[in-house]
């Protein structure tokens, strides 16, 4: 299977090409540029070096949420249009859960957490075993000090991806990240994790944004 994943859930926008488990290749840019003036070019370039074409594609991923109220709706209706176009089917893919698939490869406790709000972060956690990611909480909107504490309560060894740990060590000094690489969102986590996903018709995407729920 052929799978084309973007993710504009953040600063950075990024798009990845993979084929039955084997990435091909990918692309990432930190900008400040809108993602629409960029996402489909670099599609389009990506596509073109690994010897593609979009028709070639089976299935198209995007990061759904949380995130980037903007970001997300301009890489959802990308996919949608892709996969309308090609009579494809697409994959919405939690933010954090593409975090988490990026840092598979690290065996433990990962913490998938993005900035929010003032002191509130999105976060979920996760558990991977060297090469899948296993769920272990939903996506939420917390507070950083209440993170802080599941950290502590899973024990030493929680990695925490996203840049949402800039909040976190404004309450907790001793946090282990991970590398600069695989910090933040990255196509490559959504198109890991649009394997392990039921894909459906694009117009049954949606976006969650996570902002509604009522922080006490």
């Amino acid at each position: 299977m052929l799978i084309l994943a973007v993710d504009t859930s953040g600063k950075t926008a990024s798009c990845a090409v993979m084929q039955d488990g084997l990435l091909l290749g990918s692309r990432m840019i930190y900008t400040a540029r809108a993602h629409s003036q960029i996402l489909l070019p670099m599609v389009k370039s990506l596509l073109a070096d690994t010897g593609h074409t979009v028709q070639a594609v089976d299935l198209f991923a995007a990061a759904n949420g949380p995130g980037s109220y903007t970001g997300l709706r301009i890489g959802i209706a990308a996919v949608q249009a892709l996969g309308f176009a090609g009579g494809k089917q697409c994959a919405g893919i939690s933010s954090l859960e593409g975090l988490a698939w990026n840092n598979c490869g690290h065996a433990g406790i990962l913490c998938a957490c993005l900035k929010a709000r003032l002191d509130l972060c999105y976060c979920a956690f996760f558990e991977s075993d060297g090469e899948n990611v296993t769920r272990l909480t939903d996506d939420k909107v917390l507070h950083a000090a209440d993170i802080a504490g599941q950290i502590e309560a899973y024990g030493s060894g929680v990695t925490v991806a996203g840049d949402g740990i800039e909040t976190l060590r404004e309450v907790c000094a001793d946090i282990r990240s991970a590398p600069a690489h695989l910090l933040h969102q990255s196509a490559c986590g959504i198109a890991l994790a649009a394997m392990h996903t039921t894909p459906v018709q694009p117009d049954q995407l949606g976006v969650s944004y996570l902002q509604a729920v009522k922080i006490g």
